[in-house]
């Protein structure tokens, strides 16, 4: 139900239950926790992609199937996911073709980056179903499109286009359909090349920066600068840029183990 490819640093992980536009059932929201979870443990993969199969990205989970799990534990499932997706340490890109809706739309919401066709399309769906909105989207939306339009997007759960996400800052990038597959490789390979720690300390700074004070701020932009001297690749850049080349970022230690034991 959950595809991994992997190809140059950069890891994919496809939704695939497109008979059901890849509404998203208990197994599927375990494995793609896991998923999650070893993406950020594995070193290689440099940056990851989350899409869906079929020609859509995802119609939310599946309320369709029996569960007689206790609500508490559905719900923690969900909660593991948005986590995980959160604190993920690399980049992240939703590439959504078709519907985006409720959890479905909100999980792309959760990714650092989105990409969508013109004939994607987005829905809160949750009150037409009789429920609150979840997988983050309390937090996600007012931060992205501010408070009044997301208790319009919420309460009223319109479907919306891709256009009017974009104009809306819900969508990074609309291309067309048969261009979405190279666009999405040459973002996502761009952002793999990236000095990797330097990247994962200026996605917490962003995702931590707008809950914080402009002080706390400011001491956890130098706490994060002095991780990245510490790193090759702050070395790499500099030389790079003498050079009039590109650079190479590893992220690397510096300071060889001699070096640090002699501290």
């Amino acid at each position: 139900m959950l595809l991994s490819e992997d190809r140059a640093g950069v890891r994919t992980l496809t939704l695939n239950r497109p008979r059901r536009k890849n509404a998203i059932n208990p197994e599927l929201w375990v494995a793609l926790r896991d998923a999650l979870h070893a993406a950020g443990r594995d070193g290689s993969v440099r940056a990851l992609v989350i899409t869906g199969a079929g020609g859509a990205f995802c119609s939310g989970a599946d309320i369709g199937i029996p569960d007689d799990v206790h609500p508490k534990y559905k719900l923690a499932r969900l909660t593991d996911v948005a986590l995980a997706l959160h604190e993920l340490p690399i980049p992240t890109v939703a590439k959504v073709t078709g519907v985006a809706v409720g959890a479905g739309w909100n999980l792309a919401l959760g990714c650092d980056l989105v990409v969508a066709t013109p004939e994607s399309s987005f829905s809160q769906i949750f009150s037409k179903r009789g429920l609150s909105i979840d997988l983050g989207g309390s937090w996600l939306l007012p931060k992205l499109v501010g408070l009044q339009q997301a208790k319009r997007l919420a309460l009223l759960a319109e479907t919306i286009e891709a256009a009017e996400a974009l104009a809306m800052n819900l969508v990074t990038w609309v291309v067309p359909p048969d261009h979405i597959d190279a666009f999405v490789e040459d973002l996502a390979g761009r952002l793999a090349a990236g000095p990797p720690f330097a990247l994962a300390q200026t996605k917490a700074l962003l995702n931590e920066g707008a809950d914080s004070t402009l002080r706390d701020a400011l001491a956890n932009e130098a706490r994060a600068q002095i991780g990245n001297f510490a790193t090759v690749d702050a070395a790499a850049a500099y030389a790079a840029f003498s050079e009039r080349r590109e650079p190479t970022f590893t992220g690397g230690w510096a300071l060889s183990k001699s070096e640090r034991e002699s501290e």
